[in-house]
Parts: structure tokens; sequence; C-alpha cells
């Protein structure tokens, strides 16, 4: 690798403006920051910006349902993704928002420059028109069937499954996310990035070395089946940036958020007075990556490159795409606890610990990642405290009580020490190439030598002989010079404990000094480094996390008894009043039913499994014996109170109330629901 000094601009992908971070956002970032801050620790000149993508439909209906602007809401998100980010030892140089003066100067640049290449087009075109919020609907509020894989609830630009791009009345079964109304086409003028001019540019772009080889596949099959013209315009209303010389058009959010890292770039470039144009006009001088999810590679794969292009701008050294999170092998689940939000993390636990679990999963690659609570306690507890922080603290005891935490002059074991200084090179190279879990591998791998080096010396042995009190102070000054290095390594990943040890060490931590041992040296007196994991404050954050409200009894409506499905429970009578806005707190979801089951002891009880999209599989006890077999509604779309919460019964616990109308136990009518819409959609 080369030691010449590199001038870097690194960027991940902007958090939408509309919610709080959750683990998922931290993954991407602590990727992004273990890179970054490896580079630093090299002696390279590196900087790292993001911003808060803060424009579209959703921001501007989550406002006007507050009852603030959206000036005010994504002035308060980007505060607390802020917030949240620096808990995670998040190291933006600056972190902006989309809705800034120069993403918004060149975002109007960019697009004269489109418009002056040719690059622009203008035509009238049938939109999805939502008849009851009177809006034009944003590709990301219209959901159906993917038209070209066929699988079911995805969004009206891209597909989530296949990963293909289409128009959003091209989805088969379309249905507003905003009211579930059908939506109705509307002739409205666009205008579009020819892309499909740029088709030579990509298919070499793709093949540059730039993509990892799963991600330049894809978009190389995008390629193959054409490539269309990018609509990046929207009608009124609309929170964005208006488009210049247009009526009541303005910029789609994908168009000003690639900008937006360009934006950020040069408020941090005027506040720190750095040469910009190097970094976003020349390809020799610096390089730029981007580290993303894989879910948005179609942006900045090819519609980023080709606007570059044209806007006469250099194109990213590297586009480097993660996969998703899951926990415990499945997906984050706000009803089981583990759709967890980074502050609510923040509350029960240090954020280093998942740092390095992170780093411990992180490879080069585009595979999903796992978060196994109880694999991430005995995790981090065995390497970081029981292997790292175990050396610095059977050694420094030693050393304060009988030598005045002074090291000796020669370590017991120097070969030791030149192994660790000689690993540098594969470790660095693993860290170059975000192959972070090699990196620990090799890391812990040292930790382990040093352990047995001290477990063979037996200093606690040795102190007891006063004759081999100097052994003992050598033994335990290749200790802490072995923990030295291995905090060189670990620093990227752990900054914060890199500070502490530091501070213990009195000696900075730098990767140009790793050879440079503490040799005649004064060390502080040794503090805790890192505390185990407790897995009850693991438990504690998944019982904090679990989003079930309070059950909402319900009144018979007239001429039927409405019963609460849940486990045979009567209904509430009719003499309870509730208030109109008792209903807007329940939650039903599409349910389809996987399994279902007689319950021993229980006459009227079915036991019913059901698969409810995001949120999992439910079980349910119904009422509902009477009227249904088992297996006469397996496959069934049903509808589900999913907000209720879990009752305890003898037969087991009951996680919601499906939804069911008649009179008497026989004459029991389940609600069902369109067999083609996927479990876990709203119902209106």
């Amino acid at each position: 690798m080369s030691t010449e000094k590199r001038r870097i601009l690194v960027t991940s992908a902007l958090p939408y403006a509309n919610g709080p971070l959750h683990l998922g956002h931290m993954l991407e970032q602590t990727q992004t920051d273990i890179w970054v801050r490896f580079q630093r620790l090299r002696g390279h000149e590196c900087y790292y910006v993001c911003a808060d993508d803060a424009h579209g439909t959703a921001i501007m209906l989550s406002a006007e349902k507050q009852g603030i602007s959206p000036e005010t809401q994504i002035d308060r998100i980007r505060s607390e993704h802020l917030r949240d980010s620096e808990g995670f030892s998040i190291s933006f140089d600056n972190f902006s928002s989309t809705h800034s003066e120069p993403t918004k100067r060149w975002t109007e640049k960019i697009y004269a420059q489109l418009k002056s290449n040719g690059h622009i087009a203008e035509r009238e075109i049938t939109q999805a028109f939502d008849e009851e919020k009177g809006l034009f609907l944003a590709d990301r509020f219209i959901k159906g069937t993917c038209p070209k894989c066929g699988s079911a609830d995805q969004y009206g630009d891209n597909c989530e499954t296949c990963g293909a791009t289409y128009a959003p009345m091209e989805l088969r079964d379309p249905v507003s996310a905003l009211s579930g109304s059908v939506p109705v086409e509307r002739a409205s003028k666009h205008l579009f990035f020819r892309l499909p001019l740029f088709e030579d540019l990509l298919r070499g772009w793709i093949r540059s070395g730039s993509l990892q080889e799963a991600v330049a596949n894809k978009l190389g099959e995008w390629i193959s089946d054409g490539l269309q013209e990018w609509d990046i315009s929207r009608d009124a209303p609309y929170f964005g940036f208006s488009i210049p010389g247009e009526d009541n058009k303005y910029f789609y959010v994908w168009m000003d958020a690639p900008i937006g890292y360009i934006g950020s770039f040069e408020e941090l470039c005027a506040r720190e007075s750095i040469d910009f144009e190097p970094f976003w006009h020349s390809d020799t001088e610096t390089e730029l990556y981007h580290f993303i999810g894989k879910d948005i590679v179609n942006f900045h794969g090819l519609f980023w490159p080709a606007i570059l292009d044209s806007a006469a701008m250099r194109a990213p050294t590297g586009v480097y795409a993660h996969g998703f999170l899951t926990v415990n092998g499945t997906k984050m689940s706000k009803s089981r606890g583990t759709f967890i939000n980074a502050s609510h993390y923040l509350q029960h636990l240090d954020s280093e610990y998942l740092r390095y679990y992170f780093a411990g999963k992180l490879s080069a690659g585009v595979d999903d990642i796992d978060l196994n609570l109880e694999d991430f306690v005995q995790r981090v507890n065995s390497d970081v405290v029981g292997k790292v922080v175990n050396i610095a603290s059977r050694c420094s005891g030693f050393l304060r009580k009988g030598f005045a935490n002074q090291t000796a002059e020669t370590p017991a074991e120097a070969q030791l020490l030149d192994e660790f200084v000689s690993a540098g090179g594969e470790i660095a190279d693993a860290f170059e190439a975000r192959e972070f879990a090699k990196a620990v591998r090799l890391i812990m791998a040292l930790a382990d030598k040093a352990n047995h080096f001290i477990d063979k010396e037996k200093p606690w042995v040795l102190v007891k002989d006063d004759s081999q009190q100097e052994r003992v102070q050598a033994v335990c000054t290749t200790g802490i010079n072995a923990f030295r290095i291995l905090m060189i390594y670990l620093a990227p990943i752990l900054p914060r404990m890199a500070e502490r040890a530091a501070a213990y060490l009195q000696s900075e931590l730098t990767w140009a000094k790793l050879g440079v041992h503490l040799l005649d040296h004064k060390l502080a007196t040794f503090e805790p480094l890192m505390q185990r994991i407790e897995y009850k404050k693991v438990a504690a954050m998944v019982d904090a996390n679990k989003q079930l409200e309070t059950p909402l009894q319900a009144s018979p409506s007239k001429g039927a008894t409405a019963k609460q499905h849940d486990g045979g429970g009567d209904a509430a009578p009719a003499s309870m009043p509730i208030k109109i806005d008792d209903f807007s707190r329940v939650e039903l979801r599409v349910a389809r039913v996987v399994k279902a089951e007689l319950v021993e002891g229980a006459d009227r009880l079915l036991k019913i499994s059901l698969d409810v999209g995001e949120l999992g599989t439910r079980t349910v006890f119904s009422g509902i014996r009477a009227a249904y077999e088992p297996e006469s509604i397996l496959g069934k779309s049903v509808v589900l109170v999913a907000n209720l919460a879990p009752r305890k019964m003898r037969f087991g616990v009951s996680e919601g109330m499906i939804l069911a109308a008649g009179e008497g136990d026989e004459e029991v009518f389940l609600l069902h629901v369109d067999p083609g819409a996927a479990p876990g959609t709203l119902v209106s």
C-alpha cells in the first residue's frame, strides 16, 4: 500500500428527515466512520460529510399533520440525528441538510448544465393522483405488486425484491399509501433526465473497479434491460426546491439528495478554508467515496455518475454498498422490540459495544448483517473485555504496586512486540479493503498471543520472588506495549476506548509510531476501560422498544355482535362510552393465516399463526372454532388489530385480535380483505 499522503472525501447516505435514526442507519454510519478514522490514523487528509435528506411529500405531510412548517420539522430532526450520530462517535466534519443554500445553488447550476447540454426532455405524462388527498402521488406513496417479479407490497419507484425500476402506475393493483384509495390517472407535464444517452459511459463506469462485483453485475442487468429516462420533477404541492423557469414544478428529492454531498462539503470548505475544486473536478488529485445501502445502488451507480458527467464533474472513485441489518435473524420488528432507534440504544448501552460488533461482521460485500443479541453480549465481553482490556488490567496492577507505574527499560519479549508491529501491514490492508471482520480477527489473534505470553510468564507468581522483580516489570512492560499496539489497531473501531487508553498510557496512539515502544515510561493510574455488557440491560432495551399499546374495547354495532377474537373475550357492554379519538389508536393490518389448529381443552378457540409482513409472525387465539374448521382458513387474508396488548391465557399468549362479526358462535364471519393485499399492509 502506498504511503503517499492521500486527499479523500467520504460520504454516507443521507438519512431521511422524517423520523429518528435506527440501528440500520448506525450500521452504515459506523462502517463509514471506521474507514474514515483509519485513513486519518494513517496520516491521510480525509473529510467525512453528510446531511439530512430534507425534501419530499412525506415530510410535507408529516409537518402538516403536526401543525408545524416543514422547515421546523427538518431543523428538529436534524438536531436529533446529529445528537444520535455523535452518541455513536460518528466523526462528521460537516452534517448539513439538503434544504440549504449551497445545495439549492448547486442543484440549479447542475440542472442548467444538463439542460444546456440537451440532456433534459419534457413531455406530458399520466400520473397517479389521489383524489381524496388532492395531490399527485410521489413514487413512495403508491404501493402494489412489482410488474417484473410479482413481489407484493412494493413501492412505486423500485422493487426491494428484484431491484427493478418502473413508473408508479406500472405496478399491479396500485393503491395510495396515504388514503388507501385507488389512484386515478391525470396528465401533467414533467421533466426528464435523458439517462439512455449515457449507456456507453455507464457500461464502462460499472466495470471500472469503482463498484463491488455484485453491484456491477446488477447494474449491468438494468442497463441490458434498457435504460429509461428519469423523471426529475414533481408537481405542487411539494416540499423542495422549485425548478427555475417552471410553474408549480419542483425537483424530485432524488435529484437534489446526492447534490447534498456537494452542498455539505462546500459548507465545510467555507468554514475551514479547504480548496473545494479538486474534490469535485479532479480524479487525479483527490478521491471520492460514497458508502450506501444496497437498496439505493441504482441512484448512485447509474443516475449520479451520468449527471456528474453531464455537469463536467468527476465520477466517484468508489461507491460501496452494504447489506441490510437484521436482528436475531429476522427483520427488525417493533412488536418484538428489535426495531431499535439509536437514541433508545444509547439509553441502555455503550455505543462502543455495537461499533465493535458491527466491525466484527462487516466485509467488503453486500450481504446482510445480523445482530444476534446473545452473540453480541458474548463477543464483546469475550473479545474487548476478556482479551484486550484484560492485558492492560493484568499488567497495570503489578506496575502500579511495585514500580510506581513505570515501565522497564527493556521488554521481556521484544520479538513478540516486533510480531505485533509487523502485523500492521495485513491489518491495514484489511481496513483499506473494508474487510473489517478480517481486521478484527487478526487483532484478536494478537490479543490471544499477548494473553498467552502473560499466562506463560505468570507475573503473579514471579512477584513473590524478590530476585524476579525486574522480570515482573519487563513482562508487564511487554504486555502494556502489546496492549498499546492493539489499541492503535482498534482505534478506528473503538475511538472512545482508545482515548481512555491513550490517557492511561500517557502516549498518543498513532500508526506512524507503532514501533516506538513505551520503555522507561511513566504511566497514569489505570482506570477501567470498558465494562462487561450485562444481558439484563439488553433485555431491558428490547422490552422498552416493544410498541404494543393498551387494548381498545369495542361496543357492539347495530345488527351484529362485535366479538373480541383475542381468546373469546366478551365484547364491551353497550353502556360503556368511548370517544371518537379512541378509534384513531387502533392499528388494523392485513394478516395472512399460515397455520390454524385446535386448542386442546378449549371448545371455542382456534390457535392461529398469522404472517403480518414486517411485523413478523403473530399467534392469536380466536373464538371462531364453531364457525370454521382450521384448514378452511389457511391462506385467508384477514384483518388484525395489530397494536392490541398481548393477553396471557392458560393456553398461551394471544398477540392480537382478528376481526369478525355475526350472530352467535356458529354464525361468525371473518372480515376478509383482498387476497392480493400484502401482509402487514395498513387497513384504512
